[in-house]
This record gives C-alpha cells, structure tokens and sequence, in this order.
C-alpha cells in the first residue's frame, strides 16, 4: 500500500517540477538604462529636436541618437569598468555649439545575473552616483537605481525649457 502511494505521489508531482523548470527567456537579454527626457518646468514627458547623444570616451561610433527628434534614449554601461559618461549636444539655432553641451556621469557596480541555463547570464548595474552639468539639464533624476533586462525607465531627464509664460 506504501509504495502505491509512493508512486501516486510522484506521478501527480512531476508535471509541477517540468512546468517550474520551463522558464521563458525575455527578448532583453542585456540591462540597457532607459533616460526619459522631462520638462523642469511642467514636469510632463517632452521630445527635444535635434539632439545627438553618445558616450564620451567610449570605443568607435558611441552616437546613441544622431541629430534627430527623442523623447528617450538608451543609456549603456560597461561591464568592465565603473563609470561611464555621455554628452548631450542640442542643434537648435544659438544653441548648436559644443560650449552648450551637457555631460552626464555615472558611477555604478556592475555584477554577472544568472538568469538560467537557457537564458545564460547578463549583468545588472546599481547606480551609486549621478554628476551633470546644467546647461540645459536641470536635474537627472534616479527612479530606480537597480539596472535590470527589464525595459522600464530607470532616469529622468529634466530640461530646461522655453514655455510661453517664460516670456
């Protein structure tokens, strides 16, 4: 009578252990900072015309948005070292000079995330200091300091802006 419950048992646990082992990748496999760009003064979402943003000090083409409309952008740490910096250069008429560009800095840890054996690995990034100038950036806000694969908006841009009741 024993071994007959025995076998019940394992016979009505084993599709509970392949369904815990069959874990779905998600299509982000890497932790890609997400930066919202913000209006100081109205606190809403905005997109900025011609920006171009890329890293400073970073290996061949760093240009992450080229001379164009965003509203956000990708942000990308390295895995090997604990810094990274990226400039924020504005083509709008008296403004489209390198002496009016802004830099952003951030220092954070990078650690390796094992997510499974049919996902592999990726790095997280914890944030632990954000320095920027404010020429045109207002304030950078962290939302949330942990970098994951999950495409949420980790940091907030504020610019300044030119609203009508600015006249």
């Amino acid at each position: 009578m024993g071994k007959i419950l025995t076998r019940i048992l394992i016979l009505s646990l084993l599709p509970l252990l392949f369904a815990s082992c069959n874990y779905t990748c998600t299509d982000n496999s890497t932790s890609l900072p997400v930066a919202g760009f913000y209006s100081s003064s109205t606190k809403q979402k905005i997109s900025i015309s011609t920006i171009t943003v890329g890293g400073v000090g970073a290996y061949k083409d760093s240009l992450l948005v080229n001379n164009t409309s965003a509203s956000q952008t990708f942000l990308p740490f390295r895995s090997s070292t604990g810094e990274v910096k990226f400039f924020f250069h504005y083509g709008q008429d008296g403004l489209d000079d390198d002496a009016h560009n802004d830099t952003i800095t951030f220092n954070y840890e990078s650690y390796p995330y094992f997510v499974s054996e049919e996902c592999g690995a990726m790095y997280r990034y914890n944030i632990t200091r954000c320095l920027y100038t404010t020429k045109l950036i207002n304030k950078v806000v962290i939302a949330d300091s942990l970098i994951t694969n999950v495409g949420e908006e980790h940091i907030q841009i504020y610019f300044r802006t030119f609203d009508t009741e600015d006249k």
